[in-house]
């Protein structure tokens, strides 16, 4: 994700500030999706997907994955403090997601 975002710069020259921006709004993002995605697998009521008494690595990385996606379109044109709403809210679209698939009995082995 490091080298799509940043990179999409195509130059460093006259373009370093927005690749800056990029990665480290990309960096929050995730970041808050990661840590809001790992406290609703833990605290969360059990009719909503959570609950489990258990710290789940694979749903904490699935709600990183979904703050990457998240911010992905607007990395450079986003403000900073934009980029940790975009992850806390892409955590529970990620979040749901999986809980309606679930309740769907849809297979999906990876959960993302």
């Amino acid at each position: 994700w490091y080298g799509f975002n940043p990179g999409s710069t195509l130059a460093l020259h006259n373009y370093a500030r927005d690749a800056a921006r990029a990665a480290v709004t990309t960096t929050l993002s995730a970041a808050t999706a990661a840590t809001t995605g790992i406290l609703l697998k833990r605290f969360a009521p059990g009719s909503c997907g959570g609950s489990t008494g258990v710290w789940d690595l694979g749903h904490t990385c699935n709600s990183l994955l979904g703050g990457l996606v998240s911010i992905t379109a607007g990395c450079t044109t986003v403000e900073i403090w934009a980029s940790v709403v975009i992850g806390f809210i892409g955590a529970f679209f990620y979040h749901g997601a999986s809980c309606l698939m679930r309740r769907l009995k849809i297979d999906d082995p990876l959960d993302a």
